[in-house]
């Protein structure tokens, strides 16, 4: 039986230096689980790529070397030595796998516990998984399992009450260095979903000027337009600089986009008045030396989660009834999980015992030409309720715990009893 994997590592486990070298772009994630699909011992994949994680998920008939193979993929495929990122990995199998990947579905394992965002980002990846089709059977039902327990403790908890997320931490943090954002200048960097948020924050704090840089304009005005800010080429961003308060980046580059020396070059214009970089992208858009500049102060996803702390405490104790619901749940998959190795048995003994009787059937209806249309449905109708009864008690018994620990033998025995060996 083919059993669940899971390898990765998170804001809990690595630092964000680490968690960037990680991050996969979404082509690189149709090329990366093609890969890893086609190696050894590893037989289903799903890859999850966020701002705070990297997990692979698998299943495989053997954990270590699925492992070894995931790992050294990693090592190949971002080029980084094994012995700078194992240690911060963690490994999951079967039950725990199971249980982890419902709780990051339910954002109970999210930095911010309670965010909508990782239930988009995982059906973004089970929907790469699906087109590439390396998902089978087992994570087919595992993620949408997930999906369905994310859903009941979203609307059985309040764990999603009291608006928290990156980009509200971000904003937060605003207002704990500025007093108030009334007639602050805000520059947001990138038109992404994080940058909405962070503008619907911003709004409501009164801050009234802000800009909009994104390297696809088109997409920058209509963010712009919803609020009445400003869209601004990205070419702008330097000029802009020289008059804005706060800048807010939160885009997919995969290097710097304001760097030490750019900054350097306009803090003479803007007579060193205090910028504050707040840094919500991974990997960074923001180069973290430009905190060696006088009065220029960054701020990355690791330096908001002081903020997020303090809102978190009642998302917690919601969080506790989502718990309940994922240990529930994770019994409700292991038991389906359990039996799947049943399936082929039970269906093979039912249509042997079918075939068997449909042809004693139809040889007794040659010598019984008298008989109606409805008498020979009738007499259908019995075999079929006979064949129901033959097998109830068997499948009940392949099914139970009573079996649980000797199921292969059990399996192998029923095979054997009615000559089915090729189920």
């Amino acid at each position: 039986m083919l059993k669940i994997a899971l390898i990765g590592l998170n804001h809990n486990t690595a630092p964000i230096a680490l968690r960037e070298c990680f991050a996969f772009s979404d082509s690189e994630i149709y090329e990366a689980i093609k890969i890893l699909h086609s190696l050894e011992h590893i037989e289903e994949v799903i890859l999850i790529s966020t701002c705070n994680r990297m997990e692979i998920l698998m299943t495989t008939s053997n954990i270590k070397q699925a492992v070894n193979s995931a790992k050294n993929f990693l090592e190949n495929f971002k080029n980084i030595s094994s012995d700078k990122f194992t240690n911060f990995l963690y490994i999951h199998k079967n039950e725990l796998a199971i249980k982890h990947i419902f709780r990051v579905a339910s954002s109970l394992d999210s930095m911010i516990v309670g965010e909508p965002q990782i239930l988009g980002q995982l059906k973004n990846a089970f929907k790469t998984a699906t087109i590439q089709k390396t998902a089978g059977v087992i994570l087919n039902r595992l993620l949408h399992r997930s999906f369905f327990v994310a859903k009941k403790i979203r609307s059985e908890t309040g764990i999603g009450g009291c608006a928290v997320s990156i980009s509200y931490a971000a904003i937060e943090l605003a207002r704990k260095i500025f007093g108030s954002l009334n007639g602050k200048k805000v520059l947001l960097i990138g038109a992404g979903e994080m940058a909405e948020l962070a503008v619907e924050h911003l709004i409501r704090h009164k801050a009234e000027n802000i800009f909009v840089a994104n390297r696809t304009f088109k997409r920058g005005v209509m963010l712009a337009k919803t609020f009445n800010g400003t869209a601004i080429d990205f070419k702008e961003i330097g000029k802009t600089l020289e008059h804005v308060d706060i800048i807010i980046s939160s885009t997919g580059a995969s290097n710097y986009i304001i760097t030490k020396q750019f900054v350097k070059s306009i803090m003479r214009n803007r007579k060193n008045r205090p910028l504050f970089f707040i840094d919500i992208a991974m990997p960074r858009d923001i180069d973290p030396m430009i905190n060696r500049i006088n009065n220029s102060y960054v701020y990355d996803i690791d330096d908001l989660k002081g903020v997020i702390d303090n809102n978190l405490y009642e998302r917690k104790k919601e969080a506790v009834k989502g718990e309940r619901i994922v240990e529930q749940s994770v019994i409700n998959f292991n038991t389906w999980y359990e039996n799947l190795d049943t399936v082929p048995t039970i269906k093979a003994l039912r249509e042997k015992i079918e075939n068997i009787t449909n042809t004693e059937v139809n040889k007794t209806l040659k010598s019984l030409q008298h008989l109606s249309d409805n008498d020979r449905k009738s007499l259908y109708k019995m075999t079929h309720s006979i064949v129901n009864k033959i097998t109830h008690d068997p499948m009940l018994f392949l099914k139970s715990n009573e079996c649980s620990q000797d199921k292969t033998k059990y399996i192998d025995i029923t095979k054997k009893i009615f000559n089915i060996e090729n189920a």
